[in-house]
């Protein structure tokens, strides 16, 4: 097998419904522009609160993908 490198980025997706809706926004945006996206890793989970009620779940998602010349 080839040696491979691969890259990480971070991104947060947001979703009024839940983290795991959040967490797919940001999969399904990276991978319109990403290829080869391999893992998805969830960093952290939040909640954005106004007037003492949930407005939107935050995922932060780490990205791997197959870094190409």
């Amino acid at each position: 097998m080839p040696e491979s490198v691969y890259k990480i980025i971070e991104l947060v997706g947001t979703s009024t419904e839940s983290w795991e809706k959040a967490a797919q926004a940001a999969v399904q945006r990276a991978s319109k522009t990403l290829r080869d996206i391999r893992i998805a890793e969830i960093a952290d989970l939040d909640m954005h609160i106004k007037d003492g009620k949930v407005e939107a779940y935050r995922a932060k998602v780490k990205l791997s993908f197959k870094y190409e010349d």
